[in-house]
Formats: C-alpha cells, structure tokens, sequence
C-alpha cells in the first residue's frame, strides 16, 4: 500500500491474505485523528468520510479478527470510504486496484486506522 505509518501509532499490526484470485493486504494501527484523516486525503478517496452502521467491508473479511481486532464491518459506527489508485494517476500504488478506508473512533482524539487493499 505504501502507506507511511504515523509517528507515535500503536498496535500497528498487518499482514496479507492469500486468495486465489488477488491477495488482500491489511494494516491497522490506532493515531490521532489529525493523522487518520492525512493518510486519507493522501490515498485520494473516491467520496469523503462518512459515517455509516455496521461496515459492509467486502476486503477485509475475516483478516482483521485474525490479527485479534474487532473487524471494522462488526462496528457500531465507523467512518469510511474507498480510493482507486489507478483512478487518480497515484503512480506510488500503481500494483493497488483498490483500498477499503476505515476510521473507528478508540478513546478521546483516537481512533483505529483499518486498510485493506488488492
């Protein structure tokens, strides 16, 4: 994803998920909200942050659970959204068809971070 980890992030965990089809990748670490919101303008989403009800991650599935995280789709309130690399030219994640961008709030100006890529 060539994501840049924020300084000061906590349980920073990743890892891939084979498929036979595409591999899915996945990162997540807990930052400020300042710095979830840069990395997301960074990755140039296709709509803006939104809060939603249970995530409908079609990415992530299991994988975060298997890193001992509460998947982002099993959330309560969680803001999220989309970017397709190759559709805003962003020559850096030209191997990503697409990243799954999900905020979950932690504690006061908290939040976890999920990722999840193909």
């Amino acid at each position: 994803m060539k994501i840049q980890v924020p300084q000061g992030a906590t349980e920073v965990k990743g890892a891939v998920r084979i498929q036979p089809q595409e591999n899915v990748y996945l990162l997540s670490f807990v930052t400020s909200e300042q710095a979830a919101e840069a990395i997301t303008k960074d990755l140039h989403p296709d709509y803006p942050l939104a809060t939603k009800g249970p995530s409908s991650s079609s990415l992530s599935g299991g994988g975060f659970k298997h890193l001992g995280l509460t998947p982002p789709q099993e959330l309560k309130s969680v803001r999220t959204t989309s970017a397709c690399p190759p559709c805003v030219g962003d020559s850096r994640r030209h191997h990503i068809q697409g990243i799954e961008i999900h905020i979950g709030e932690v504690t006061g100006n908290r939040v976890r971070v999920y990722l999840a890529a193909y």
